[in-house]
C-alpha cells in the first residue's frame, strides 16, 4: 500500500492544513509512514515568518534532493508561506519537488491527483482524517488584513476570507463524530471572523453557536489581534460553559513607537486596559503573548520597557522571537535591520528568563490543587493533556484515559508543565468510527 508522510513548520493553521492534506491522501488509499525515507509521497507544509523557520525549511528540501536520486519514484510537494507567485523561480530552485501550492489551494493538490499524480481519491471531501485527535483544529478564517509592517502572511495566505457558521458548525459536529472532545478554532486573526459574511457574524455569535454542539466539551480560539478583542467577546468568553478560560493575545513590544513602526494599532495603554477588562470579567483567566526583540531602531531604553511590561502583566506563557527582516514586508523596504544579531540574542534570552520566573511562580501556586485535564494521549509511562487554562499537564493514572476528563492532583510543577496524579474522571463513550492515532505526541516541553 502506498504511505505518505507530511513535514511541517509554523502555527497551528499550517498544521490544521497538514491534516487536511492527510485527510486527502488516505481517501486516496494513503497510509501514513513514520519518516519520508518510507514513503511514496512526501509534502513539506512550510513557514517563513521568520528567517530561522525558513532556513529549517530550505535545509529540509536540500536533505529531499538525495531521497528523490535514492528513489525517484518518490513524490515531493511543498505547500506553505514558502510557495508563493513565483512558481518558476522555485522549481528552478528545487527542480527534484514534483508539486508546488499555494496554502488552501486544494483544486491545485485535486487536479494534479486526477492528472496521474496519485490515484484517484474516494473523495474531493477531506476535511477529515481516518483518525482525530482528541484535541483538532478547525480553520474559521484564512488570511489576513492587518499588514504589520514586519510580517509576510497576509502577502503569502490573502486577504482574510471566512468560512460560514454552518460550515464550521458540521465540521465540528464531524469532528465530535469521529470522538474529538475539544476543538481550536484557528485563523491569522479570529477576532476578524465574519466580516466578509452576509449579516456580519462575529467571533462571539460563532462561540455562541459551537457551544451548543453536543459531545463537544471544551472550545478555544487563536490568534487573537488586540484591537479586536471586544466587550461582547469577552462576555461571550466568561458566559458560554465550553469557551475555555484562556487566550493568546500577542502584544510584540512594550514601547509605543515600536508598535507604531509595527503598524499594531494600539498602544500600550490599550492593550493593558484589555487585559485587566479579560482578568475582572474571567478571574481565573490565562494569557499567553509573544514578543519581538530587535525591531528596527529599537533602543535598549525601549527594550527595557517590554521587561518592565512583562514585569506587570505576567502572563502564563510568553514566546520570544528575534526580529528578522521578510522580503516583501513594509519593514524590510523602510527599516534598516539595524539591531546587531548579537543585541537580539541577548534581548531574548533576558526576556526568556523574566518570563520563565514569572510562569514557574504562576504554575508553583497550582501544587497541591485538583485540576481538570481533558487528556490527549500518552507519552512513555505518563499520560499528558491540558487544562481549560491551557496548561500541560503529566499525570500517572490507571486505565486508557485518552479522550476523558480527568481530576489531577498537581504534585509538581515548573514554567513549562506540571505533573500529577489521577484523582477521578468522567468517562465519555467513542463513537468507534474511526480508529484514534496512538500515542500523538505532547508539544514541546522541558520538564524532565
Amino acid at each position: 500500500m502506498p504511505k505518505y508522510h507530511i513535514w511541517t513548520i509554523g502555527c497551528q493553521m499550517n498544521k490544521a492544513d497538514s491534516d487536511h492534506v492527510a485527510g486527502f491522501l488516505e481517501r486516496a488509499g494513503f497510509h501514513p509512514a513514520p519518516s519520508e525515507e518510507e514513503a511514496d509521497f512526501v509534502l513539506v507544509n512550510s513557514c517563513v515568518v521568520r528567517d530561522s523557520a525558513e532556513q529549517k525549511v530550505r535545509n529540509k528540501l536540500t536533505s529531499l534532493k538525495g531521497l528523490k536520486k535514492r528513489r525517484p519514484d518518490t513524490t515531493i510537494a511543498v505547500t506553505g508561506c514558502l510557495v508563493d507567485s513565483r512558481m518558476e523561480a522555485l522549481a528552478g530552485e528545487f527542480p527534484w519537488v514534483d508539486l508546488f501550492f499555494q496554502p488552501q489551494q486544494w483544486e491545485v493538490l485535486s487536479n494534479w491527483a486526477d492528472a496521474g499524480g496519485l490515484p484517484q481519491p474516494k473523495s474531493k471531501e477531506c476535511d477529515l482524517k481516518s483518525f482525530t485527535p482528541v484535541s483538532a483544529y478547525v480553520p474559521i478564517v484564512h488570511g489576513c488584513n492587518s499588514f504589520c509592517s514586519y510580517c509576510i502572511v497576509p502577502y503569502r495566505r490573502g486577504r482574510e476570507r471566512s468560512r460560514t457558521p454552518e460550515d464550521i458548525r458540521q465540521h465540528v459536529e464531524s469532528l465530535v463524530q469521529r470522538g474529538a472532545r475539544e476543538v481550536t478554532l484557528l485563523g491569522q486573526n479570529v477576532g476578524s471572523y465574519g466580516k466578509n459574511l452576509p449579516g456580519r457574524p462575529d467571533l462571539a455569535d460563532l462561540l455562541a453557536e459551537i457551544n451548543t454542539v453536543q459531545g463537544l466539551l471544551r472550545i478555544r480560539f487563536l490568534t487573537q489581534h488586540p484591537r479586536d478583542m471586544s466587550h461582547r467577546l469577552i462576555e461571550a468568553m466568561a458566559s458560554l460553559d465550553k469557551v475555555c478560560e484562556s487566550i493568546s493575545l500577542p502584544i510584540q513590544a512594550g514601547d509605543d513607537a515600536i508598535l507604531k513602526a509595527m503598524r499594531r494599532g494600539y498602544t500600550t495603554e490599550q492593550y493593558e486596559e484589555t487585559v485587566a477588562r479579560l482578568r475582572s470579567s474571567i478571574p481565573q483567566i490565562a494569557i499567553s503573548s509573544d514578543i519581538i526583540v530587535g525591531f528596527p531602531n529599537e533602543t535598549h531604553e525601549q527594550f527595557q520597557k517590554t521587561i518592565e511590561l512583562l514585569h506587570r502583566l505576567r502572563f502564563d506563557r510568553v514566546h520570544v522571537a528575534r526580529y528578522s527582516p521578510r522580503p516583501g514586508t513594509l519593514a524590510s523596504r523602510t527599516l534598516p535591520d539595524n539591531v546587531p544579531d548579537e543585541e537580539k540574542w541577548r534581548r531574548r534570552r533576558e526576556a526568556d528568563a523574566v518570563h520563565q520566573a514569572i510562569a514557574a511562580e504562576i504554575n508553583a501556586r497550582l501544587v497541591g490543587q485538583s485540576i481538570e485535564v481533558l487528556v490527549e494521549g500518552r507519552k512513555k509511562d505518563k499520560w499528558w493533556g491540558r487544562s481549560r487554562g491551557d496548561k500541560l499537564v503529566f499525570l500517572s493514572g490507571e486505565g486508557h484515559l485518552e479522550g476523558q476528563l480527568v481530576t489531577v492532583k498537581i504534585d509538581k510543577a515548573t514554567a513549562w508543565a506540571l505533573q500529577g496524579q489521577q484523582v477521578m474522571f468522567r468517562a465519555f463513550p467513542d463513537s468507534g468510527l474511526f480508529p484514534r492515532r496512538r500515542n500523538p505526541d505532547p508539544p514541546s516541553t522541558r520538564l524532565a
